[in-house]
C-alpha cells in the first residue's frame, strides 16, 4: 500500500501491468460482467427501479470523481492535468445531466461517444504503470467501466434510441467541447481530448507514427467508430422488425 497514493507522474517503475496482461484482462472481463448485469436489471426493473438506477450511475461516477480529486489532494500530486476536462471526465457530468434532464441529443452523444470513449480507454490505458492497490487504478478502473455500461444499458432496455440523423449534432457538440479546451491545453500547457499530442498506448499515436501528426486520427477515427457504433442499431431494428412481422 506504500503507493496507494502515486500517479502515474509519480509512480516508480516494475509495479504496473503489461497491455491484455492478466490484470488486464481481468478488468475487461469486469467491464463485460457489470455491463451485461447492468442490462439484465435494467430490463427487468420497472419505471421507479430504472429512474433509480439512472441516479445511482450518476451518483457514483460523481463519487468516483471526487475520490480522484480528494486521493490527489491527500498525495499532494495535484496537478491541472487532473481537472475533469478529458472527454470521459466530461461525460461524467453530461450523464448527471442526462439523469436530471434527457434529451435526444445526449442519447445520441452517449451512444455514439461516449460508449466508445471509455471502452478505448478501457482497451488501452494509460494507467498501465499503476499497481493494483492503487487509488487512480481503482479511480480508472471503475469511472471507465460505470460510463461505458450507462448507456449499454439504457440501450438495451430500449430508452435510448439512437439514429444516424444525429451523427452530425454529435460531432458539433464534441467540436464545441474540443475549441475551448483547446485553448485551455494551451493556456495550462495540459493535453486534454488528447489535443495536443497522443501519448504511447493511445490509437491516435499510431497516425503519430505513420502519418505524422496524430490529429489526423480524429476524423478518421470518429467515421470508424459512428459505423460500428451503427451495426448494433441495426440489429436491434432487424430484431424488432422480425418481432413485429411474427405478431401480424
Amino acid at each position: 500500500m506504500e503507493c496507494f497514493w502515486d500517479t502515474v507522474d509519480t509512480i516508480g517503475e516494475g509495479f504496473g501491468f503489461s497491455l491484455f496482461g492478466a490484470r488486464h484482462l481481468v478488468t475487461l472481463a469486469l467491464y463485460i460482467g457489470f455491463a451485461a448485469l447492468s442490462c439484465k436489471l435494467y430490463k427487468a426493473a420497472d419505471e421507479k427501479k430504472r429512474a433509480q438506477l439512472r441516479g445511482l450511475f450518476a451518483v457514483l461516477l460523481l463519487a468516483d470523481e471526487a475520490f480522484k480529486q480528494i486521493g490527489l489532494q491527500i498525495g499532494g500530486n495535484f496537478n491541472w492535468d487532473y481537472l475533469p476536462l478529458h472527454l470521459c471526465s466530461i461525460n461524467i457530468f453530461l450523464i448527471a445531466l442526462y439523469a436530471w434532464k434527457p434529451s435526444r441529443l445526449l442519447d445520441n452523444f452517449l451512444y455514439f461517444i461516449c460508449i466508445p470513449a471509455a471502452t478505448a480507454a478501457l482497451l488501452f490505458p494509460t494507467w498501465t504503470s499503476l499497481p493494483a492497490a492503487n487509488f487512480m487504478f481503482w479511480h480508472s478502473t471503475s469511472v471507465h467501466i460505470l460510463l461505458a455500461a450507462y448507456p449499454i444499458m439504457l440501450f438495451s432496455g430500449g430508452e435510448i434510441r439512437p439514429s444516424v440523423r444525429y451523427m452530425g449534432k454529435c460531432f458539433l457538440l464534441l467540436l464545441a467541447m474540443a475549441v475551448p479546451i483547446y485553448c485551455v491545453n494551451l493556456l495550462l500547457d495540459t493535453n486534454f481530448m488528447f489535443l495536443m499530442y497522443a501519448p504511447d498506448g493511445n490509437p491516435l499515436a499510431w497516425f503519430r507514427d505513420h502519418v505524422g501528426y496524430h490529429w489526423i486520427g480524429f476524423p478518421v477515427l470518429l467515421v470508424a467508430v459512428f459505423a460500428l457504433m451503427d451495426v448494433p442499431i441495426m440489429l436491434k431494428k432487424r430484431k424488432e422488425d422480425k418481432l413485429l412481422s411474427a405478431v401480424k
